[in-house]
């Protein structure tokens, strides 16, 4: 089970970079400026991704339920 390096603040950061049209996020002492608005969103979609990876894997956020599906006919 691997642990997340990734928190919650780290990817509001970068979604509110997003939001003002910014590419440089800075989230406590470190910096990263991207070069495109692109890359800045893949690296929100790649955060977001490895948080909801974690959260299945500890439990936290359930997969997707399973199915069971019965079927019937007439007669024996």
């Amino acid at each position: 089970m691997s642990i997340s390096t990734y928190t919650e603040a780290q990817l509001q950061a970068l979604r509110d970079a997003l939001a003002k049209g910014e590419k440089r996020v800075t989230f406590g002492d470190k910096t990263v400026e991207y070069r495109t608005v692109e890359e800045l969103k893949q690296a929100i979609a790649e955060v977001e991704a490895a948080m909801h990876k974690d959260a299945v894997a500890t439990g936290l956020y359930p997969r997707a339920p399973r199915q069971i599906r019965v079927t019937t006919g007439k007669g024996f």
